[in-house]
């Protein structure tokens, strides 16, 4: 099942986004979910995640305090809320699943990719 990326779009620096993560086929309920992002000509690296009940979550360096991770209530969506943009966020953002109720920072455990959405953060 592939999860769907959406929200993306062209901001300033200093703007906001926000991101969603659907499943409408409701599978990963009970699963951990990551938002990674991969920039031209770099890998794919883990931005954020979530635990299945959003009690625990996970934030790379480059963004805490600034990105904001969280279980829709009652919805199957996981959002990205994303403030104090840079230009070096510029991304495609992707959501997948993990394969289990935790959140794990390995690209490797995670499954559903699907399209991403672009975001691009002018200076």
């Amino acid at each position: 099942v592939q999860l769907q990326a959406s929200g993306g779009g062209s901001v300033q620096a200093g703007g906001s986004l926000r991101l969603s993560c659907a499943d409408s086929r409701r599978t990963f309920t009970n699963n951990g979910v990551g938002w990674f992002r991969q920039a031209p000509g770099k890998e794919r690296e883990l931005v954020a995640a979530i635990n299945w009940s959003g009690s625990s979550t996970y934030y790379a360096d480059f963004v805490k305090g600034r990105f904001t991770i969280s279980r829709g209530k009652g919805e199957n969506t996981v959002y990205l809320q994303m403030n104090n943009l840079k230009p070096e966020d510029t991304a495609v953002y992707y959501c997948a699943k993990s394969r289990t109720a935790a959140y794990t920072i390995s690209r490797r455990d995670y499954t559903g990719w699907g399209r991403g959405t672009l975001v691009t953060v002018s200076s």
